[in-house]
């Protein structure tokens, strides 16, 4: 399919951002063009240099350029890794590209976006805890003259896409009504050139940056929580489930800070990696023939199931792929000196398949098996752990519930 060079114009204006990552070109003077077509006239006044003879028009070879050019730098545009931007994904590329522009060119700071929608603006916005474009935070302080706990978004978008503007605003002015304090990060996509666990040590980074915070912003670093779902609830459980992080001798004093969790939230949340397990209690529930490997996203043009599984992995053989995801999996991790967990699921263990076929793959990789695996292992470990979904009976009735209760002194 053609590309829309509507949407590839704003993909490489200076500043504009694709899916969270922006392209930062030097200042350029814009000449005046004629030119037939009224959108590649400004495409080009804005960005001259994808007219590289300097003709006044995009040629076939310029577009193919330009084309390649954002599928190489921003790989995670192309979703179903087709190597082709569809219709929807141009339309996904378009809409962010212009709200992110419009944001940093300071036509809509987040703070003004915020008090439109009826949110709160957050006390510090776009904050960096690492160099790279997407090492950004932004944080909510709650007015007490207490310390107060700290619980931090994890965006979900299966590591490919999502941001820390998904953080849902009911949510947030619960948890500051009740005294905590909140923050929504993002982190770098999984791609070839930034494998998994890239995401994961940038959320570590993100934690301890806000732990070495906290006499500047009034936390209780001993009372930090994590939430979030899908990718990000992957996320959350690595963090809470993994022993201490922090490196007491590093020259890094962010390093040194502690990286453990008072408790976790999930929803949605893939609890286990483990190829085996996706099989026998998820893949077969459309029925015994079902491979598994189908649900697993591509990467890139890499679309072979076990050979998009290493280079997600970064490794060179299925065998350590399989071994790193395991050490990334909660259902393999968690011990029972661990934090408690809340998990929720939208489905319960007796739902069917959605009619539609567009959602059965979300329907699945979002399971409540996933829930009930490592509910059956927190269980036998004796570590406090609670799973909602559809018709269960639990104690608490929301993840905001739940973190007033163990954040709350």
């Amino acid at each position: 399919m053609k590309l829309s060079w509507a949407v590839i114009g704003l993909v490489v204006l200076p500043g504009f951002c694709v899916l969270g990552e922006t392209v930062q070109l030097p200042d350029a003077t814009y000449p005046s063009i004629v030119v037939s077509n009224p959108m590649e006239k400004q495409i080009l006044k804005l960005q001259p240099r994808a007219d590289k003879n300097a003709d006044g028009q995009l040629s076939k070879a310029e577009q193919a350029a330009l084309h390649k050019m954002i599928l190489k730098r921003f790989p995670q545009a192309d979703s179903d890794g087709d190597g082709v931007l569809s219709t929807k994904e141009q339309q996904i590329v378009f809409r962010r590209a212009q709200a992110r522009a419009k944001q940093r060119s300071g036509q809509t700071p987040r703070a003004e976006t915020e008090k439109k929608k009826g949110g709160k603006p957050p006390t510090h916005a776009n904050l960096r805890y690492g160099k790279h474009e997407r090492n950004v935070f932004d944080i909510w302080l709650a007015d007490s003259p207490k310390l107060t706990p700290l619980a931090i978004y994890i965006h979900g978008g299966g590591f490919r896409a999502g941001s820390k503007e998904k953080l849902n605003r009911n949510d947030l002015e619960e948890l500051l009504k009740a005294g905590i304090s909140v923050a929504a990060i993002n982190y770098r996509y999984a791609s070839a050139g930034t494998p998994l666990p890239t995401s994961h040590h940038d959320a570590r980074r993100a934690l301890q940056f806000m732990r070495s915070k906290s006499k500047e912003w009034n936390l209780d670093k001993s009372r930090v929580a994590a939430f979030g779902g899908s990718a990000g609830a992957q996320i959350c459980m690595w963090l809470a489930f993994s022993d201490e992080m922090a490196k007491p001798e590093s020259e890094d004093s962010l390093e040194r800070e502690s990286t453990r969790l008072t408790c976790v939230a999930t929803s949605g949340g893939q609890t286990t990696l483990d190829v085996k397990f996706w099989q026998d209690k998820i893949a077969t529930l459309l029925g015994p023939k079902t491979d598994a490997g189908t649900l697993f996203p591509s990467l890139g043009k890499i679309k072979d199931p076990e050979k998009a599984r290493i280079a997600r992995w970064g490794v060179k053989t299925i065998e350590e792929a399989n071994e790193i995801a395991a050490r990334h999996s909660a259902l393999s991790i968690v011990s029972k000196d661990d934090p408690p967990i809340f998990m929720s699921y939208g489905m319960p263990p007796t739902a069917k398949p959605p009619a539609d076929k567009t959602r059965v793959r979300g329907w699945l990789v979002h399971h409540v098996n996933l829930g009930i695996a490592l509910k059956e292992k927190t269980d036998a470990l004796m570590l406090e752990a609670h799973l909602k979904y559809p018709s269960a009976k639990t104690k608490y009735q929301s993840q905001v519930e739940f973190f007033v209760d163990k954040l709350s002194n």
